[in-house]
């Protein structure tokens, strides 16, 4: 991770101290997500690159190991939705390898499966499964479902992925009295406060034991989530032996939770046989907000290079060449001494 408030004052202060000029919050949260998306889409045609050339075997100087390091950040693997199709985790980036029953599905295109699907030698089996990727998911059009064959698969499949970065965000809490902004390191992608989120229910019990239940999500027994969110608060009210609400506490909001990730009540906390399972939607989170601050995921090593292109842009935004062209000589010095 790298701080974004870091990050944002050393950019003003290049600016100031060159009287240069100013960007405004939403001018720096705007280039910053720009910015976190040329670096980390480069990681993947400089690791072709690098595959390419002879590596040494020094511990820390190896370009194909610093690069992988620099992807793992974004490694994920959770448990595909549906049934056959099967949906990939809204987070998706690049898809890795699908696994079922610990046995590595092979992917082929939709024109390989039917030649391959004519010879009973060839037909896929649960031995040996195919997918096919169709559809066109979000975010960064990446694909949205996987068919597998045979179709009598239709559960236990596991997604091994590249997720997209979070975009960062420099929040703040503007004081009307002193005219200035006050950076807000509370980490954005808490739930909504008082929010009830029984919309975002997918599996519901129907022999839970009426009464109320509260918890803290990834630290109260039998609250947990697949995802890295943590340190909210819910009740769950289970009446007439099935869960008619999810209520956040409006204290107790937590951090780290994005779209996709589900939230597990067991069955062990609310009666019956059944867990309560909800995947939280764009509406559970709050980021509508000017508060809240989400660092950029890339390596810390990336730090220049963020600032160096945030300056780029700047130029563009103040409408100062020099600037521009002063933070481009440095990056393109970087970039050859990495690749030289």
């Amino acid at each position: 991770m790298v701080n974004v408030d870091t990050v944002y004052k050393t950019v003003l202060y290049i600016l100031n101290k060159e009287q240069r000029g100013y960007i405004t919050p939403d001018e720096f949260n705007r280039l910053s997500v720009q910015v976190q998306r040329e670096i980390f889409e480069q990681y993947f045609e400089e690791l072709n690159q690098q595959l390419r050339v002879p590596q040494n075997d020094s511990e820390y100087a190896n370009r194909v190991k610093n690069l992988e390091e620099r992807i793992d950040i974004f490694k994920k693997f959770r448990l595909c939705t549906g049934s056959n199709p099967f949906s990939f985790p809204d987070d998706l980036h690049k898809v890795g390898t699908l696994i079922f029953n610990d046995k590595e599905i092979e992917t082929v295109n939709r024109n390989e499966y039917f030649l391959i699907n004519k010879s009973p030698l060839t037909q896929p089996t649960t031995e040996y499964p195919l997918y096919v990727l169709e559809g066109v998911g979000y975010p960064w059009a990446a694909p949205s479902q996987a068919y597998v064959y045979p179709t009598t698969i239709t559960s236990g499949v596991t997604a091994y992925y590249i997720k997209a970065p979070t975009d960062p965000r420099w929040g703040y809490i503007e004081d009307p009295t002193l005219g200035y902004y006050a950076y807000d390191s509370t980490k954005a992608f808490a739930l909504v406060a008082a929010r009830d989120m029984v919309g975002s229910i997918t599996i519901n019990t129907s022999d839970g034991v009426n009464g109320g239940y509260t918890g803290d999500i990834a630290s109260t027994a039998g609250y947990t989530t697949d995802g890295y969110g943590s340190g909210a608060r819910i009740t769950v009210t289970v009446a007439g032996n099935t869960v008619t609400a999810i209520v956040v506490d409006g204290a107790v909001i937590g951090n780290g939770f994005e779209v996709g990730d589900t939230i597990t009540v067991s069955q062990a906390v609310i009666g019956g046989t059944t867990d309560l399972v909800l995947t939280l939607q764009p509406a559970d989170l709050f980021t509508n907000t000017v508060a809240y601050s989400t660092d950029f995921e890339l390596h810390p090593s990336e730090q220049v290079n963020i600032i160096l292109n945030i300056l780029i842009y700047s130029g563009v935004v103040i409408r100062d060449t020099s600037i521009i062209q002063t933070a481009a000589q440095m990056v393109q010095q970087n970039e050859a001494l990495e690749k030289s």
